[in-house]
């Protein structure tokens, strides 16, 4: 036995040798050898009894993988709409000219490789990079050069945090110059802690009670479909099974979305004690946190805080002397993956295989996690779950509108003089919070992310809601000097890089149109690429497995919904039906392909 595969051994033994633990084995060989290549493969297929196929399918699809040894430093420029309208092509450049490589590179000394990656959850404050696990924020020209200039002085990432952001960002464990931003707190996420409260309470009803007060309070879920909570977990408790999980989505991969970032550091006690709560409503003896790599800054501030509220006896066995209530939670890590966000692909990244997602039915509730009965909730839903059993849900209930209760938690960046984080009551309307974060001249606003919708200024007295303007939780603001054509690009080459492929609508939709809109900004459009474009929106929502690819025409389809005169200028229409895009050689060659027979050329 070599080596490297006595370490791989020992990298298994530590996960118990468990095949569903194949992520956090893969992530301790990259991080240990730079790559997992063909050697850690072989060594990790035999180790956990898995065929060989199955380790490389999941080393090939995350970001955070490779088959090709990195840098020892590995810089991730965030790479998405708003972090490019802050200057991100300038700040690569930077990058690129001081290390002497190009985007994409590892230096010749194999000390640097040079990245994209997209949303890191930093929107507001951009331009921002992940290096190794160190976040730096705020970064421009200059920043950047004296970076490089500083690792290649010390080669301690970390030693580039010269100054630490507020509240948890400070602690000792995370250690991070990122800002909160929290610029608007409501009655009910970022309340004072009753640290405990709402698990005693919670205990001292039975398990139908707990859900019984949430379907009272109107609890929807608020990752953006707004499903009520008391019913999910009702489903999931009603399911037969001798184990059942309570899973949290820490994955907020939605481009423009951070708030969870925030929840993470200054409420992850709440995040947990709502996890606990679901727990005892449901019969689940375990719970997990899949937290997205990008926060993998957050890992052992939160794993410490899990640490303590086992000490407080508010996790493990018998919890506050509840005799036969056991409960305990771990943190698994996701490796670069946007469809993760969507929970049977969560489901199948926690189990250690591709993020693929699942068929539906059957529903996580009836077989999710593992194949048991599980509740999947986000870190927002969680937060409000806490709070209802501290002060009962009549308190949440009062808050908000009929349909949606309580408030909402936004992140807002792009072209305002106050991005941040916001929690509001529902009911407010867009134009109401334009104004409450300094935003000037709007074109449009993207609500819920790229696969939201994109607002023009005729619907700023929408509200939101989940009967109006629903959301994750995304807010990303353009003004008038914005090409909207340009950002519909970008967001449309972010699904086609995010899409798993598995899915020919999905696959092949967000290519089409992404090629139409770059002909459309070539002025090679055509009247009927219009119609086209709606046709292949309406395939995907139909037709697309889950629900990126059910969701990922919006920015074409929104759009257009909103800004048709955006498109309509850019086609060019000829009196005489001259189409400009067409392309006589290409066509001709086509048929002389078709035909199996070369053109008599004169």
């Amino acid at each position: 036995m070599n080596a490297r595969e006595q370490e791989i051994r020992e990298i298994c033994r530590t996960c118990h040798d468990d095949p569903t633990r194949l992520l956090d084995v893969l992530l301790e060989a990259q991080s240990r050898y730079r790559c997992v290549d063909d050697d850690s493969i072989d060594a990790i297929a035999r180790t956990l009894d898995l065929p060989r196929v199955t380790v490389e399918s999941a080393v090939t699809f995350y970001a955070f993988l490779s088959r090709e040894p990195l840098g020892r430093i590995v810089i991730r420029l965030c790479d998405d709409v708003v972090d490019r309208m802050h200057g991100l092509a300038e700040v690569a450049e930077a990058f690129a000219e001081e290390l002497g490589v190009e985007v994409g590179e590892t230096t010749a000394d194999g000390a640097f490789t040079l990245t994209y990656t997209p949303c890191i959850g930093m929107c507001d404050q951009a331009p921002a990079a992940l290096i190794n696990d160190t976040v730096v924020t705020g970064v421009d020209r200059v920043k950047a050069r004296g970076i490089i200039r500083a690792l290649r002085e010390h080669g301690d990432p970390s030693k580039l945090v010269d100054r630490t952001g507020d509240g948890n960002n400070a602690h000792p464990l995370v250690h991070a110059m990122v800002q909160n931003n929290l610029s608007h707190i409501g009655q009910v996420l970022f309340s004072p802690i009753n640290r405990g409260e709402a698990i005693r309470k919670a205990l001292g009803m039975t398990p139908a009670e707990v859900i019984r007060v949430l379907k009272t309070a109107r609890l929807r879920g608020r990752g953006g479909a707004g499903f009520p909570c008391g019913m999910k977990w009702e489903f999931t408790r009603a399911a037969e099974s001798e184990r059942k999980f309570v899973i949290c989505n820490a994955d907020e991969g939605e481009p423009g979305t951070f708030k969870d970032r925030v929840l993470l550091t200054e409420r992850a006690d709440r995040i947990f004690a709502g996890m606990t709560v679901a727990g005892y409503a449901i019969g689940a003896r375990e719970g997990l946190m899949y937290l997205r790599g990008e926060y993998a800054y957050l890992k052992t501030f939160l794993e410490d805080m899990l640490t303590r509220r086992r000490a407080d006896d508010l996790l493990g066995q018998d919890i506050t002397g509840k005799n036969g209530f056991d409960f305990d939670i771990r943190i698994q890590m996701g490796a670069g993956a946007y469809v993760c966000g969507e929970e049977t692909a969560l489901i199948s990244s926690a189990e250690g295989t591709r993020g693929d997602p699942k068929n539906r039915p059957p529903f996580p509730a009836q077989k999710g996690y593992l194949g048991c009965p599980t509740v999947v909730n986000n870190c927002e839903t969680l937060c409000c779950v806490t709070k209802i059993l501290e002060e009962g849900p009549g308190t949440f209930s009062e808050l908000g509108t009929e349909q949606s209760s309580g408030t909402k938690l936004l992140s807002i960046s792009g072209d305002c003089d106050m991005p941040g984080v916001y929690e509001i009551e529902f009911g407010m309307t867009l134009r109401d919070v334009l104004d409450m974060v300094h935003a000037q001249d709007t074109q449009a606003v993207q609500v819920g992310g790229p696969s939201g919708q994109l607002v023009g200024p005729q619907d700023f007295d929408r509200r939101f809601c989940f009967d109006d303007l629903a959301t994750g939780g995304a807010v990303t603001i353009f003004d008038t000097t914005r090409d909207l054509l340009e950002i519909v690009r970008d967001y449309m080459a972010f699904f086609v890089d995010e899409s798993c492929g598995y899915c020919t609508p999905c696959r092949v939709g967000n290519v089409l149109l992404k090629d139409g809109i770059e002909r459309l900004m070539a002025g090679q459009g055509e009247p009927e690429d219009l119609d086209r474009f709606e046709q292949i929106g309406a395939m995907m929502k139909t037709c697309s497995r889950c629900g990126l690819g059910q969701t990922s025409w919006k920015p074409v389809g929104t759009s257009m919904k909103s800004f048709r005169a955006a498109y309509e200028a850019r086609v060019e229409r000829d009196p005489n039906g001259f189409r400009r895009s067409f392309d006589l050689k290409r066509a001709v060659a086509e048929g002389e392909r078709v035909q199996r027979r070369e053109s008599v050329h004169a």
